[in-house]
């Protein structure tokens, strides 16, 4: 594993599970799935593979209260990130503005977006955008994959179109302000 400059390369052999191992990962994905993002499922793999591994890397203390977000990039680069804890609350920021960031400056759009959280008890579990994430991820349009938890299983990834999370985006009031995708009725 590579870890220069935010950006990942998958491992080629086997990753250690940072949470107990499971059969089959919940990010695995069926027919439909594949159907419904028309994404790569192994690009979507790598990318969750690369934010458990910048968790099990950065914060080796499974009991350790941390999380990590992974974003996949439309030239298949995959970058991780995390958010340094600060005194002030008001000043924290997403596990997401890293890897945002850097995508801006790689001046390349984002195409998936993955946020993992894993609890004292050493349970990981998924982490939707919030708002201000979701703003972030839509200057990349609508059709930006994120993972959010599974409503049975918050360890599980459900990959959604960012329009299914951001329905009722308020900037298509602004049709010539935005992505023209997002005004398509309903968008694609």
């Amino acid at each position: 594993m590579h870890l220069d400059d935010e950006v990942f390369t998958p491992p080629s052999t086997p990753r250690t599970p940072l949470s107990a191992p499971r059969p089959n990962p919940p990010w695995r994905f069926n027919a439909r799935t594949w159907h419904s993002c028309r994404m790569d499922p192994a690009l979507l793999e790598a990318t969750v593979a690369a934010c458990e591994e910048l968790l099990r890397i950065r914060f080796p203390d499974v009991n350790d209260e941390q999380g990590a977000a992974a974003m996949l990039l439309a030239d298949g680069t995959i970058l991780t990130g995390t958010a340094p804890a600060v005194a002030v609350a008001a000043v924290e920021v997403c596990h997401e503005t890293e890897p945002f960031c850097a995508a801006y400056r790689l001046n390349q759009a984002i195409v998936a977006s993955v946020c993992l959280h894993r609890q004292p008890s050493g349970r990981t579990v998924v982490l939707s955008p919030c708002g201000l994430c979701r703003e972030r991820l839509a200057v990349h349009g609508p059709d930006v994959l994120v993972a959010v938890a599974n409503p049975h299983d918050p360890t599980s990834i459900v990959w959604k179109r960012l329009h299914e999370v951001l329905p009722d985006y308020w900037m298509r009031a602004f049709p010539d302000e935005i992505d023209a995708r997002w005004c398509a009725n309903p968008p694609p």
